[in-house]
């Protein structure tokens, strides 16, 4: 992509935020770069906050393939999607002007509900009970019906979204190089009649796994793609898989995902 000129902000409808990103949109004019209104025009899409709003920045223009992704946060934020700050806008604008820029490409992953479109997540799905109840969930890898989960809930993982969620499940994080989805329960049921994994577990790239949640009444649970919910009440069964999407982002020198999540945690 040699043209990176058309830049298009996506941020919250905020009059405090929108007067202090004017000195930004200012500073890019002069910088020969052009903000569109139009996503569709952009060859770099800008969220402005943290992760969620890089999430939304890209599930609200449709996970596109032929532009960069990039996230500014603001002084009182941090994202590990997210390279740049408010305060250093003018260092994003001349690594994307003068220098050789890294990109890093982000895995998806497909998610098809009751057989329906299939949509995107590039952090996470997760399905949870709604009722004071466990829901139970045939998981099945390919052909093989791996277990009978019986919990609260499922959460699978992109690499980058391993942080997240999945994280607080006491899931491992996976390095975003590495083309797979994870797997990690949200308080498992175990005893003589289910019997679960106990652990979180990592797919590759190949693998389908498909849930079937039970149909005994507990069949209306919450579907979370990334930070959004699904509107369907019913939920029969959900296909996951990799994509062939790679959301792409700009990188910034010195500042691999390694960096960033040991700034955030550690």
């Amino acid at each position: 992509m040699t043209n990176r000129n058309n830049l298009y902000f996506y941020y919250p409808a905020d009059e405090e935020l929108e007067h202090k990103l004017e000195p930004l949109f200012k500073l890019a004019e002069e910088n020969n770069f052009h903000i569109v209104e139009n996503p569709g025009d952009a060859n770099v899409v800008i969220s402005v906050g943290g992760d969620g709003a890089f999430l939304q920045a890209v599930r609200q223009t449709g996970f596109r393939q032929n532009c960069l992704y990039t996230g500014i946060t603001r002084s009182n934020e941090s994202g590990l999607y997210c390279d740049f700050n408010m305060d250093n806008f003018d260092d994003m604008l001349y690594t994307m002007q003068h220098e050789e820029m890294e990109v890093r490409r982000f895995p998806v992953i497909d998610v098809q509900v009751n057989g329906e479109a299939t949509f995107n997540c590039l952090n996470e799905l997760s399905i949870r009970s709604t009722i004071i109840k466990s829901i139970v969930i045939d998981v099945n890898i390919d052909d093989l019906h791996f277990e009978t989960f019986r919990g609260d809930g499922l959460v699978v993982a992109t690499p980058t979204g391993s942080t997240g969620y999945n994280k607080s499940t006491q899931g491992a994080v996976i390095d975003p190089k590495i083309p797979c989805f994870q797997v990690s329960e949200i308080a498992s049921l175990n005893n003589n009649r289910y019997r679960t994994l106990g652990s979180s577990f990592v797919l590759s790239k190949d693998r389908t796994l498909t849930l079937e949640v039970v149909q005994d009444g507990n069949d209306h649970p919450i579907i979370g793609l990334d930070n959004e919910a699904y509107p369907v009440r019913n939920i029969q069964n959900i296909t996951a898989k990799l994509s062939d999407k790679l959301i792409k982002t700009v990188k910034l020198k010195n500042n691999s995902y390694w960096n960033r999540v040991k700034r955030t945690f550690l």
